[in-house]
């Protein structure tokens, strides 16, 4: 059995007909839907019209949000339902990071994952969805799609069909018939600030927040006002008429649901930041000791061993805090789903942190010169600087985080906060300035520069990460993000250049320490600003 959806908008009246009953049937919360319509129009009044689009979970054959999901909170049935067990869900929202469309939430009463699950309670025992019983114009179709005498099977050979984003490769199961492009691709039908109705929790009725009178009409009366009382040249009047009328011609997003936001914040952040400095603080110049351009003195070894758990704590910590059901975090570790990022990095994490430790326990008994151990370290905390660029790599709804280039970014942030940690604790403890840290910070500093500038200058397949880019670079990022480049790399970089001054550098490495993690907030927040329904 292969169970799939068809929306046929020929008949689809935007009634929300649907997204009541699916409430009714699952009890879903206030502000949360499992299945939705959106609104989209196009032209300028009197020539208008509305597209209804209904949107919900897609059941993929190749669900991101199965392979993702660390716990197997979510799983692939044998019918093809992708379904979820709260009672297993630790809330890391990377699912929804997953996800292409949008389709899953946290439920704000059990703090779990949720979303359309085909009404798998009906459907094992041969009733249709919810949705499908009580649509009044039929159209929502369900079925197997694999029986040839089915109504879903005869009406797709029958009638051509779209999905949404396709490129995905995901292999959806929800197909549309006769679907505009503007109705079931986001970044053609930007919300329209006009409506109280682009979300549903701004009201109902149109400038329903602001009363009648306001003053807000259309683009075309706006400029019609504006040549009244300004004294324009008539060539610039007709361009004025002539660009309001393509922007009327475009379509906009009238109604939708709530946009879930940033769903990863500073925990997120603050953990990719964490992690790198624990990494790097060991890896970086362990490898310098094993390539013979450096010599580690116990007491800096000490050093480096002892803050590293203590940075590795700390991720630990921002780890938990950012999940919706803390009391379950050890289901990583206990209730593994192997394909998952987060379940290699936990493993990740738990092996450097316990062999960080051994190294530390050597030292203060006084045993060292194990070249094993250090190899070993090394290898361990590349690997957790590194894992994280795969996670990012499995949410492919955020098309920032597909880059090529992130593995190695993350690498050379690891080596450059790491350096600049291995500097701080080397005049701490009056070792002085070290030489081989210092060139590899400056180095690292460089390297950062290019891989952003690369990543800029690289022509973009997605219009997602070129609206990301922009985010960053134009944008409301755009302060934090300068200041990173400015503060974190430039200012560092001549600080170290110009003087090998000890105060000098001690600055130099705060800056970068500091404005590393400024970067990262930014590299985080981004794709997650874009809308995916």
């Amino acid at each position: 059995m292969n169970y799939g959806f068809i929306i046929d908008n020929r008949k689809c009246i935007g009634c929300h007909a649907c997204t009541v009953a699916c409430k009714a049937e699952h009890d879903t919360p206030i502000g949360v839907n499992r299945t939705w319509v959106k609104y989209v129009e196009k032209g300028t009044y009197p020539n208008t019209r509305r597209l209804f689009t209904v949107h919900r979970c897609n059941h993929c054959a190749d669900a991101p949000c199965v392979e993702i999901c660390p716990v197997r909170s979510l799983y692939l049935r044998e019918d093809g339902i992708v379904d979820f067990d709260r009672e297993r869900c630790i809330g890391c929202k990377a699912c929804m990071q997953a996800c292409p469309y949008d389709a899953l939430h946290i439920d704000p009463e059990t703090h779990t994952a949720s979303k359309c699950n085909y009404c798998a309670h009906r459907t094992d025992r041969g009733l249709e969805p919810a949705c499908v019983i009580v649509c009044p114009v039929h159209a929502i179709i369900s079925g197997d799609m694999d029986d040839a005498g089915s109504e879903i099977a005869r009406t797709l050979s029958r009638h051509p069909v779209s999905v949404r984003k396709p490129e995905k490769n995901t292999r959806p199961k929800l197909f549309y018939i006769d679907a505009d492009a503007a109705a079931i691709r986001p970044e053609m039908a930007p919300a329209d600030p006009l409506y109280s109705q682009t979300e549903q929790t701004a009201g109902v009725g149109h400038f329903a927040p602001h009363g009648e009178g306001d003053g807000r009409g259309n683009g075309a009366e706006s400029v019609a006002w504006l040549l009244k009382v300004l004294p324009y040249s008539a060539d610039t009047i007709a361009r004025a008429e002539s660009k309001v009328q393509r922007e009327a011609e475009q379509a906009r997003r009238t109604y939708d649901i709530p946009q879930r936001g940033v769903l990863w914040d500073w925990e997120v952040s603050g953990y990719l930041w964490s992690k790198s400095v624990a990494a790097g603080m060991v890896f970086l110049p362990l490898l310098l000791q094993l390539t013979g351009l450096m010599t580690l003195r116990p007491r800096l070894e000490l050093a480096l061993a002892a803050f590293s758990l203590i940075f590795l704590m700390l991720t630990g910590l921002l780890l938990i805090k950012d999940l919706d059901q803390p009391g379950r975090c050890l289901y990583v570790l206990l209730r593994p789903q192997w394909r998952s990022w987060l379940v290699r990095g936990a493993y990740i994490l738990t092996a450097f942190a316990a062999t960080t430790s051994l190294w530390l326990l050597l030292l203060l008994l006084g045993v060292g010169g194990f070249p094993w151990l250090h190899a070993l370290l090394v290898v361990l905390g590349l690997l957790t600087a590194v894992y994280t660029a795969f996670l990012l790599g499995q949410a492919k709804g955020r098309d920032l985080w597909q880059s090529p280039l992130l593995a190695v970014r993350m690498i050379v942030t690891s080596a450059m906060t790491g350096s600049a940690a291995v500097l701080l604790l080397g005049l701490l403890a009056d070792h002085g300035v070290l030489q081989a840290p210092l060139i590899a910070l400056e180095v690292a500093i460089v390297a950062h520069l290019l891989l952003v500038a690369i990543e800029f200058a690289t022509p973009h397949v997605t219009v997602d990460t070129a609206t990301a880019l922009g985010l960053i670079a134009r944008g409301p990022l755009r302060v934090p993000f300068w200041s990173s480049l400015a503060l974190g790399h430039l200012l560092p970089l001549a600080l170290l250049l110009v003087s090998g001054n000890g105060l000098m550098v001690l600055a130099a490495c705060v800056l970068v320490l500091l404005f590393t993690l400024v970067g990262e907030h930014v590299w985080v927040r981004a794709p997650q600003l874009i809308s995916l329904s």
